[in-house]
């Protein structure tokens, strides 16, 4: 057992193919392949997906260079540098330019009053509640209201919305320097944006406009290319607060300045690509499924009516082996009509005569040319007539013979029976019977043809004058089927109609009369209908 088991692992299994000669489908087979071989190339171009990729680290730096002097309500003219107007929100990635301006000069701790909320004011004291603190009730108000009174930062501011025009608009053409180091760690690839060969004349003298290098922009530009106008722009944006403080007369005051202005991210993408054999394969190798579309789709056009019904079974048949279980196997049975050159698969029934039985599929009947070749050759001219077919018993007839026709019967020659698997004519409409035919007597009644096949079958079988009349009756049945079905469906069962089981049946009779009836075989061994089943 051991030494069956090591020589199962040196055995190598492939699947079973079937190869259809067919220039039709040969040449749709290697179309289809060339446009999935053309769409995979494509995509492999278009996505580079023979590279390795590595996404960018990026650092960068900003400095922002303008001068700018604006007329500041209650301060006056007012000059404002790099450090004024962008210095305290500098962030990763990110810098803020100041564009406009609330001034709320000279506050100091001390009691002033609040702005209402909602529009509520107060008319007595009770109004009023001590320690309440809400955020929301700073703001404008108006002195001739009664509000209540808060102790905060005094005076509160009296404006909300930023003086038009601009107070800073000159920003516009203010510049910023960006430095970006950028870093692609998987294939240790690291750059700048700034060259070795840009020193300090270069960085002071380039212009955007006119070098795609030059790492100094104009913030007006950036604005305009990210689709917005400056104008709008720096009054509607972000903004912040930030209060200048200093001592007068031993008391601490401050000026308030509420800055509207303009905030910039700068956001760095990237992706560097790498070409990796091991990528290249994996793609190959994940995109040769593809080539299984092929073969569904030409599956598919065979087993349609698109293609030959005849090509399509027979493909069928010999790429896929149908396996039923033993029960499933007792109920097909194979119907052959002398008026149709097809074979009907019928599922038998205990209740309906097999000859009305709608079939489950109709296929194609396939001829046995081995069969037809050793008939052939068997059936040789002879001179002695008591070779032909004579009439059994001295022309005895059959005690067991019909009576009368059935109703199923369409070739006035079928016996009745009690069995609805037996109720089968050689017709599907009315006409002349199987058996009135030559071919009968020479192909299924003749004795010497059926002693020469059970001769073959078993060369050192008794001879043939001591042949029981049973086995000539059982290779006469195996001779009928071999004639007119030819090769049936693997896993069913041939019916041989009444009149030639009868017509076989009279012409080598039962010595007692009694007879099995039919009982169903498949053709995957014949060796049975020898056993007595018919």
């Amino acid at each position: 057992m051991p030494c069956c088991r090591l020589r199962a692992l040196c055995q190598y299994e492939t699947n079973k193919l079937v190869r259809i000669q067919s220039v039709r489908l040969g040449s749709l087979k290697w179309s289809l392949n060339g446009a999935i071989l053309l769409f995979i190339c494509i995509m492999m171009l278009w996505n580079r997906k023979y590279q390795e990729f590595d996404l960018v680290v990026s650092s960068v730096t900003t400095k922002v260079k303008g001068v700018a002097q604006a007329p500041l309500p209650e301060v006056g003219n007012m000059v404002w540098d790099e450090v004024d107007y962008s210095g305290p929100w500098k962030g990763k990635n990110t810098f803020f330019v100041v564009t406009n301006v609330i001034v709320t000069k000279n506050q100091k701790q001390g009691k002033c009053a609040q702005v209402p909320l909602k529009g509520r004011f107060c008319h007595t004291d009770k109004d009023c509640e001590k320690g309440a603190w809400d955020q929301q009730k700073h703001g404008t108000f108006d002195l001739s209201k009664k509000t209540c009174e808060v102790s905060a930062w005094c005076p509160i501011e009296t404006r909300s919305t930023p003086p038009r025009p601009a107070l800073l608009a000159a920003a516009e053409n203010f510049t910023v320097l960006v430095k970006n180091n950028i870093r692609f760690p998987a294939f240790n690839y690291i750059r700048r944006n700034i060259l070795p060969e840009m020193n300090d004349a270069y960085l002071r003298n380039c212009h955007r406009g006119n070098d795609s290098l030059c790492p100094i922009f104009r913030l007006g530009d950036i604005v305009r290319e990210a689709g917005e106008n400056y104008c709008i722009c720096h009054i509607l944006c972000f903004f912040t607060r930030f209060a200048k403080y200093n001592t007068v007369n031993g008391v601490e005051e401050r000026t308030l300045y509420k800055a509207f202005g303009i905030r910039f991210d700068v956001m760095v993408f990237g992706q560097a690509g790498k070409f990796s054999f091991i990528q290249l394969i994996i793609y190959i190798g994940s995109t040769l499924s593809y080539y299984a579309l092929t073969t569904i789709l030409i599956d598919w056009l065979i087993g349609t009516s698109c293609y030959s019904a005849e090509v399509g079974q027979n493909y069928s048949e010999r790429k896929v082996e149908s396996i039923r279980d033993q029960e499933k196997m007792k109920c097909i049975l194979c119907v052959s009509y002398i008026d149709e050159n097809n074979l009907r698969l019928v599922k038998r029934s205990q209740k309906k005569s097999l000859q009305v039985i709608k079939p489950m599929s109709v296929q194609p009947r396939k001829e046995d040319p081995g069969h037809l070749r050793a008939i052939l050759c068997l059936l040789q001219p002879s001179d002695d007539t008591s070779d032909d077919v004579q009439p059994s018993l001295g022309n005895k007839t059959d005690p067991n013979a019909k009576p009368r026709r059935p109703a199923w019967c369409m070739c006035d020659s079928c016996a009745p029976s009690s069995l609805p698997e037996e109720e089968l004519c050689c017709r599907r409409t009315e006409g002349t019977c199987i058996t009135s035919s030559p071919l009968f007597g020479q192909l299924v009644l003749r004795r010497s043809l059926l002693e020469a096949v059970l001769l073959y079958q078993d060369p050192l079988s008794p001879s043939v004058k001591k042949l029981q009349t049973a086995a000539l009756r059982h290779c006469a049945y195996r001779e009928y089927i071999s004639w007119r079905f030819g090769v049936p469906p693997n896993d069913t069962h041939p019916a041989i109609p009444s009149c030639c089981v009868w017509r076989i049946r009279r012409e080598y009779p039962s010595p007692d009369g009694q007879y099995s009836g039919f009982r169903p075989v498949t053709m995957t061994s014949m060796q049975a209908c020898e056993n007595g089943e018919l």
